[in-house]
């Protein structure tokens, strides 16, 4: 909980704390009601200033007096922190708010997560490690902090709505991500980005087998469905382990140097329109290429030495990521291309 709301809690309850306490000093003093003791102590704690319900006793006007000391003293206290806490709250929401859409407006080539479940989260914080600009799309309010937090550009909105997709920029985005929980939210997410920008390259996520089709219809140009893809993993566990935990190593350890990454050839590269023995990337940059894929979208595995590299291929090499780092500045584009609307 922010210390802002703490306080403002903590100071509430004190607050109510000198009230149950005065009406019950005047009830235990001067044997009054407690409804006349509470009336009582308001009046007191407020500075209103009317009369008192019945005449005090010498020990009911000492009690007041502390009771006015206490009271009134907090009550300014409390007043003037809830009116900085209203100020500065609203400035630093304005003032961050607006902020925020002039990065949102500034932001260009970046991927829309649409939908911050367990999926979108995961998506967008791999995303923004490469680093890559990302802009979530989620309804839920709760996750303002993380997005603060996490450092991430977001809209707390429908993704489903077109004014929302076009705030994100969608015109100029690279990639969008539905991610939403529903299949059918999904569907609309995918019509109606396609519609706002028909270049755009779309990953959606499917629950449903039928909803894999509706969403390709849609115009997602690939689709997931992570139950399937961890109902495959999970067997594949168990019939190729030692596969299984070589691609674990290789792709999703951070803490080790060895690394399998996609890297595309591009027009001002170094690197191009030779054969893979010319271009000597075994032997400089002790890298194994696994695969390459052709810009025409033919996978090519474990290519021969005189397999020619062109621009746009797509090189999937494996090895230290100090090398790698180098050969991308070599070939003159980076890692994780989404080009061609063919996700790497």
């Amino acid at each position: 909980m922010p210390f802002y709301r703490r306080r403002l809690i903590t100071n509430f309850f004190i607050f109510l704390l000198i009230l149950v306490g005065g009406a019950a000093g005047y009830v235990v003093i001067e044997g009054w009601s407690a409804f006349d003791g509470l009336y009582m102590t308001i009046i007191s704690v407020t500075t209103v200033g009317y009369q008192e319900v019945r005449p005090l006793s010498p020990a009911g006007k000492t009690f007041t007096m502390i009771l006015i000391l206490f009271g009134v003293g907090f009550m300014l206290y409390f007043l003037s922190s809830l009116a900085a806490l209203i100020i500065e709250g609203t400035i630093n929401d304005v003032f961050g708010r607006k902020k925020l859409e002039r990065q949102i407006r500034e932001v260009r080539d970046h991927y829309i997560i649409c939908g911050y479940g367990r999926i979108g989260r995961t998506v967008a914080h791999l995303l923004k490690e490469k680093p890559m600009e990302v802009v979530v799309i989620e309804k839920d309010p709760q996750h303002i902090s993380l997005f603060k937090e996490k450092r991430l550009l977001y809209l707390i909105g429908e993704a489903t709505s077109e004014e929302f997709l076009i705030e994100a920029g969608i015109e100029r985005a690279k990639g969008l991500v539905a991610a939403a929980s529903s299949d059918a939210d999904n569907v609309y997410i995918t019509l109606t980005a396609r519609g706002l920008n028909p270049g755009l390259f779309i990953l959606a996520r499917a629950a449903e087998e039928s909803s894999i089709k509706k969403l390709i219809r849609a115009g997602a140009d690939k689709v997931v469905s992570p139950y399937d893809i961890g109902a495959r993993r999970m067997a594949y566990t168990i019939l190729r382990p030692t596969v299984i935990d070589f691609l674990e190593l290789a792709v999703h350890n951070q803490h080790l140097d060895l690394q399998m990454e996609e890297l595309v050839v591009g027009e001002n590269g170094e690197i191009k329109n030779i054969t893979l023995l010319e271009s000597a990337i075994r032997k400089d940059y002790n890298l194994i290429i696994v695969a390459i894929k052709k810009k025409s979208g033919e996978m090519v595995f474990n290519p021969v030495s005189q397999t020619r590299i062109h621009p746009g291929d797509t090189l999937v090499a494996l090895g230290d990521r100090e090398n790698l780092n180098r050969l991308e500045k070599k070939l003159g584009s980076g890692i994780f291309s989404f080009d061609d609307r063919n996700p790497l």
